[in-house]
């Protein structure tokens, strides 16, 4: 992906495709484009709003043609107990989660249907996808 806009439209192809309730994991290193990625997701989906990573949050919901949709990034979280504390378990099986730094919640996050790596590749972007 060579650009921003190339990541965008990325998100947008791939939006139909995704499951209405599960998790995808979203990977790569910081300004990677992960969550411009997720900004190009909803967007497809018809969010017209501000799209900004849950650094501090951790968790940003959004409503989307009667689907729910869950930012989580989790790059600032302490300890993956801490997901519990923050009701991770009252949103499975409610919408789908989009979880940016989904190592930091190894062994409480559940397994994702889908992981897409993003990584820089000389001036641009490269995705993987992998559907479980």
């Amino acid at each position: 992906m060579p650009d921003e806009s190339a990541t965008l439209a990325l998100g947008a192809a791939l939006w139909p495709q995704l499951p209405v309730t599960g998790c995808v994991y979203l990977s790569g290193d910081l300004g990677a484009g992960k969550t411009t990625l997720v900004r190009g997701l909803l967007r497809a989906a018809g969010h017209d709003g501000a799209v900004r990573s849950p650094t501090y949050t951790l968790i940003e919901p959004y409503e989307l043609a009667g689907r729910q949709v869950f930012h989580l990034d989790l790059y600032r979280l302490g300890d993956p107990e801490e997901l519990e504390f923050i009701g991770l378990r009252e949103l499975l099986g409610q919408g789908l989660l989009l979880v940016e730094w989904p190592a930091q919640g190894r062994g409480v996050l559940p397994a994702p249907d889908w992981t897409i790596d993003l990584a820089a590749d000389g001036q641009g972007r490269q995705a993987t996808l992998a559907i479980q």
